[in-house]
Order: structure tokens, then C-alpha cells, then sequence
């Protein structure tokens, strides 16, 4: 079963239609839209500051979203997908986005629209990602625009599988109440 818990009075509330592995961590003030899906070993810790995430959200093994304390929230858009192993940390994602397995985004960070952050890419504090764009290397620098195929082809198609992986799942598809 999942772990799910209320840190200083604050719940973990989920939309419709979300998915929350058995062995994933969700602490504190988490707020996440509907058909997301929370993978195995995922930590989202909204313990010392928010963490708001829009629909059609997948958190993929192994990564990490936290915040930093009274400072840095972390808002994440629709359609957004935050590969296995990648750390998000107090920073803003946009809708359309797909954080690639590995990457570390650091605090005060904005990743606008339609862009991919490379697998193990290092985005550095403060770093504003352009609108369409694909950031790789350490630290993180615009490498390309993104066409229109590869918004298509990548970042809706893999938002677009994990809800569908999610509902393989369909015995355990409802998150689970918290008391």
C-alpha cells in the first residue's frame, strides 16, 4: 500500500481516475488534477512547502518532486511527464512537457511549454527553459526547437501511454482515502 500521509495538518488530495503505485511515497500539501499516475518508488513530499500538479501528470519510477522550505513550490502543468529517476525540485513546468529520466530541475527554474528537458540533463537554479525547446547537458543549455512531430510523437504520446499503462491497473486505479 501506498504511503500516503497528512504532514502538519495537510492531506494529499487527488482528482479522478488516479493512479498511485503500491510502494509510492505522498506527503504533505499535494494537489494533483486528474489521470495522473504515481509510479513505484516515486516521493512527492509537499512537507515544507506545496506541490501542485495538473491533469494527465505521470511520475515515473524512482523520481523525486519536493520543494523548498517556505520558498520554492512546485507547480507542474497539464500533460507533463517526469522520467524515471528525475529529480524536481521547487521549480515551475508548464503543460506539454516531458522531464527526461535522470534530469535534475533546481529551484526557481521555469520549463515553459512544449519543451523536453534531456535524459540526465542538469537544469541549473534559475534557469528560465524558452517556450519549444530541448535543453541537454550539464549544466542544462537549449540544444534545439521542437517541432510540432515531436510535441506529437514524444511528449503526448508518452503522457497519452501512462494513462493507458495506469489503467492496466484498474483494480487499484482510485487513490486511496486519507484520513
Amino acid at each position: 500500500m501506498a504511503t500516503i500521509l497528512a504532514v502538519n495538518g495537510k492531506d494529499p488530495q487527488f482528482g479522478k481516475n488516479c493512479f498511485v503505485a503500491p510502494n509510492a511515497t505522498i506527503v504533505g500539501e499535494v494537489e494533483m488534477g486528474e489521470d495522473c499516475s504515481i509510479w513505484f518508488n516515486a516521493v512527492i513530499r509537499g512537507d515544507v512547502h506545496y506541490i501542485k500538479m495538473g491533469n494527465k501528470v505521470n511520475v515515473q519510477d524512482g523520481a523525486i518532486i519536493h520543494c523548498t522550505y517556505q520558498k520554492h513550490p512546485t507547480n507542474i502543468g497539464n500533460n507533463v511527464s517526469i522520467g524515471h529517476n528525475a529529480m524536481v525540485h521547487g521549480c515551475t513546468i508548464h503543460d506539454n512537457v516531458l522531464i527526461g529520466m535522470g534530469s535534475i530541475v533546481m529551484d526557481a527554474c521555469v520549463v515553459h511549454s512544449n519543451s523536453i528537458i534531456a535524459a540526465g540533463a542538469v537544469v541549473l537554479e534559475g534557469t528560465i527553459v524558452e517556450e519549444g525547446s530541448i535543453y541537454a547537458g550539464i549544466p542544462a543549455k537549449k540544444v534545439k526547437s521542437i517541432s510540432q512531430d515531436l510535441i506529437n510523437g514524444e511528449i503526448n504520446r508518452i503522457s497519452n501511454n501512462y494513462v493507458k499503462y495506469a489503467s492496466w491497473f484498474s483494480d487499484h486505479n482510485e487513490a486511496p482515502a486519507v484520513d
